[in-house]
């Protein structure tokens, strides 16, 4: 049997531009981006703090004993972050490196992000579909020569090359960490506007 990244290689040579990459979480958590669940926790960490509780070794477990429903993603995000301004302020700090975080290589593009860019640079790829906030793949494509047209909301639908020519489309499902307009929350997820779709 040949390997599945030997046949995706020819897939991708002998169509090059013709796939579209899906990118999630796991891509930037190794640049120290966390996920949604490790926000959660990190939120149910400081709430614990600033009630003088110990919430360790299970904060999820102390904030469902404490407040009597589940640990949920948008649920404590919309609780400590009632506005989308609030909530987009909040992450900012999840996705925006400190100056020690930045000595360290930390939430800057990584070696996966570069490759996804090179790629870009050789035709390989097109557009790109995520559901993360950061930018880091757009930082890897500027690194590599290239200015990524963005689509992180539905009015940018709009005003967007077509797709035929652009030399690349990142399109962020659920926006960018910088525009209020961000989906985080049940609600906010439950649909997509009909130009995005």
């Amino acid at each position: 049997m040949i390997d599945p990244l030997l046949s995706l290689a020819f897939a991708l040579h002998g169509m090059r531009g013709g796939y579209a990459l899906l990118l999630g979480s796991g891509v930037s958590r190794s640049a120290g981006i966390p996920t949604g669940w490790e926000i959660v926790g990190d939120l149910i960490r400081k709430l614990a703090h600033l009630q003088e509780a110990d919430c360790e070794p299970d904060p999820e477990a102390w904030y469902v004993k404490k407040y009597k429903r589940p640990a949920t993603y948008d649920q404590i995000l919309n609780a400590v972050a009632k506005s989308p301004t609030q909530r987009s302020q909040l992450l900012r700090a999840y996705f925006e490196p400190s100056e020690t975080e930045r000595g360290g290589g930390l939430k800057m593009p990584t070696r996966a992000h570069h490759a996804i860019a090179s790629l870009v640079r050789d035709g390989y790829i097109r557009v790109i579909v995520t559901t993360n906030f950061d930018r880091l793949i757009e930082q890897a494509c500027e690194s590599a020569g290239i200015s990524p047209a963005v689509i992180s909301t539905a009015d940018a639908v709009e005003g967007a090359l077509p797709i035929s020519h652009s030399r690349c489309t990142i399109v962020k499902l659920h926006g960018d960490y910088l525009d209020t307009r961000i989906k985080n929350t049940e609600s906010e997820l439950a649909s997509y506007d009909p130009r995005l779709d």
